[in-house]
């Protein structure tokens, strides 16, 4: 066999290759899904939030932080700088408002992804940890927030060489929480154009603390929202890629046990957790391939997935709302409060809905 024959041969095997890869790539990413609307009465959108949001959590007597602007590789996405908003879901007008940084931040780079709330049981101070991406770096920012000014103080900025890719994080006190990386690789070709064919289980969940610092559960092919059980002894995490909404156990240690995997059958995003019900809300992408080809003529849809009774033998889960992307857009988190159902997205509007 000749040299131009054998090359001939390789480029054949990688073409091969590279056409499994990409039509598993496909599978897992719903792309053949076609959505049927499920829409609510009294949709309204709100205002001011128009850049995205990316996260929504709510906190105390029906307050709810939200994080917008997130610039993410491979999503459309503005040249305006991240913001956070406070939502105060007793008021009627659902009118959010910007919260004013602190000046010693720098709002330049601040890129905004996941979210999560501490209220410290002792004085009732509320922390708010915010993972941020600037310059598409990883890291998590503690603010202090000052209700009266609405405005946030900033505490500290966490790194560590495994923060390496985050995307969402579950706080358990002023200075520990858990997170997860949606990527293997920190390499930006790599994680963007590689590891999405070679789609393996790689990513992981970290615990982090002033003590220590470590994997506490991996083998997630896109590990993405997390969130804890109202009694603390659980942990949420959603596999994005492999549609799957695993419940661990957490342990003396920090450590997570695996407990069960529950099918959710949509590339769901961020995970709210009802304080009263446990109920799990999530909001989700239903065909992740056209969130990715973003055709406005073919636009990516949304999706909102109700758990109820994820601990029990029979979870039941339910789609509470579907739209084609023609109202919304790329849902990424869903949250509850009053009968109403706020429905955020990562680049595209937020919605108010109501439940009945």
């Amino acid at each position: 066999m000749g040299k131009c024959g054998f090359i001939a041969i390789v480029v054949a095997l990688l073409s091969v290759l590279l056409g499994v890869r990409i039509v598993n790539l496909r599978k897992r990413a719903l792309a053949s899904r076609e959505l049927v609307n499920k829409h609510l009465p009294n949709c309204v959108p709100l205002k001011s939030l128009n850049e995205g949001s990316e996260d929504i959590t709510v906190f105390g007597d029906g307050l709810a932080f939200v994080s917008t602007g997130l610039s993410y590789p491979g999503m459309p996405s503005s040249d305006a700088p991240g913001k956070l908003f406070l939502l105060d879901l007793k008021d009627s007008r659902m009118k959010p408002a910007e919260l004013r940084m602190p000046r010693n931040f720098d709002l330049e780079t601040f890129n905004p992804h996941g979210i999560s709330v501490y209220t410290d049981p002792t004085d009732g101070a509320v922390y708010l940890f915010v993972v941020n991406h600037p310059h598409l770096k990883s890291q998590v920012e503690l603010f202090k927030f000052v209700e009266e000014e609405l405005s946030l103080l900033h505490i500290k900025t966490f790194k560590h060489e495994l923060l390496y890719r985050v995307n969402d994080i579950v706080a358990l006190g002023v200075d520990r929480f858990y997170a997860t990386n949606d990527h293997y690789f920190s390499h930006e070709i790599l994680k963007t154009f590689v590891e999405p064919l070679l789609c393996q289980p790689w990513t992981n969940v970290v615990y982090y603390s002033a003590e220590t610092v470590k994997v506490v559960s991996e083998g997630y092919y896109f590990a993405n929202g997390i969130n804890l059980s109202p009694d603390k002894r659980y942990i949420y995490v959603m596999d994005l890629l492999d549609q799957n909404v695993h419940v661990l156990e957490r342990k003396e240690d920090n450590a997570l046990a695996s407990v069960k995997a529950v099918a959710v059958g949509s590339l769901c995003d961020n995970i709210e957790v009802n304080p009263q019900t446990g109920d799990l809300w999530l909001g989700c992408h239903p065909n992740g391939w056209k969130l990715l080809k973003y055709d406005l003529n073919d636009p990516p849809g949304s999706e909102v997935i109700c758990i109820k009774n994820i601990h029990s033998e029979e979870p039941v889960v339910t789609q509470v709302y579907a739209d084609d992307g023609h109202v919304i857009m790329g849902s990424s988190v869903a949250t509850t409060y009053a009968g109403k159902l706020i429905i955020g997205s990562v680049f595209h509007k937020t919605l108010c809905c109501d439940l009945d």
